[in-house]
């Protein structure tokens, strides 16, 4: 299981935040997206040593870079003022990979912060780098179809991560309404990017990336709801490996990368033709 999330934590670091640090268009952040592999890639190369002092250090440079791209939030809501869905959505996915990197960086260190196992700390990393980067899906369709729906969906996001991680500290029922919150959520964004597939306007290509990451969005997120479910009551439920493989991999390839992937290229298509235009 550690080859497999170590996989999709530096998908995460390398491609997907990134990638949707270019998705939000502020030049605040221009600087940020520049440097980042100077953060992510001594993070991902952490990965895959020994725990220990070396891969500690390259984990607390990666840190860095999340703390600098978490400083920009509360610029951004000053210099913005706005407490609409979509910023909230935007403003969560700015800091959860801090969150991520606290908790890679105690792995690393082989310290149980909190008194949390190693193992559910290396499953953290993944979880708020996903999770929380699920904001810039939700803003995007909350931009794209600002209505209760969409509205609904980027405040779920918010919402639902702050639950799931104070669920972290007072018991399974607090996660569990953080995973119904969740689920709810991606299962609206799930149900509009759907919508956008029958538009007639995206090419062939961005709907089939929109229809993926919906459809796997909308499977991965009964598997977070069933395994909350389970831990909460003690009802059968899937093993954290499992779930690794199956809403971790999910997730990650399957709605996170498709999802910005299309929505880079319907900005590039609106681009295009307001150029045109």
């Amino acid at each position: 299981m550690s080859v497999l999330v170590g996989s999709i934590v530096m998908l995460g670091m390398l491609v997907i935040v990134p990638l949707g640090l270019g998705l939000v268009q502020d030049p605040a952040l221009d600087r940020v997206r520049r440097l980042w592999p100077l953060f992510a890639v001594p993070g991902a190369v952490s990965l895959w040593l020994p725990r220990g002092d070396a891969a500690t250090a390259l984990a607390l440079c990666y840190a860095a870079g999340t703390l600098l791209l978490a400083s920009h939030a509360p610029r951004r809501l000053a210099r913005l003022r706005s407490a609409r869905p979509a910023e909230a959505a935007v403003l969560t996915a700015l800091v959860t990979p801090s969150v991520a990197a606290l908790a890679l960086v105690a792995e690393r260190f082989g310290h149980e912060l909190f008194g949390f196992e190693l193992g559910i700390l290396a499953l953290t990393v993944p979880h708020f780098h996903f999770a929380g980067f699920a904001g810039f899906a939700a803003a995007l369709v909350c931009r794209a179809q600002d209505g209760p729906a969409g509205r609904f969906a980027a405040l779920s996001v918010p919402l639902g991560t702050l639950l799931v991680l104070v669920g972290y500290f007072t018991g399974e029922r607090t996660e569990l309404a953080g995973a119904v919150v969740l689920t709810a959520g991606m299962w609206t964004v799930a149900l509009l990017t759907w919508r956008t597939v029958r538009v007639a306007g995206p090419d062939r290509v961005t709907r089939l990336l929109l229809a993926v990451s919906a459809g796997v969005l909308a499977a991965t997120m009964v598997l977070a709801l069933s395994w909350a479910l389970g831990e909460a009551t003690g009802l059968p439920h899937p093993t954290l490996t499992w779930m690794a493989a199956t809403h971790g991999l999910g997730n990650a390839l399957g709605f996170a990368l498709c999802a910005l992937l299309a929505r880079r290229r319907l900005q590039d298509l609106t681009r295009t033709e307001g150029t045109t235009a």
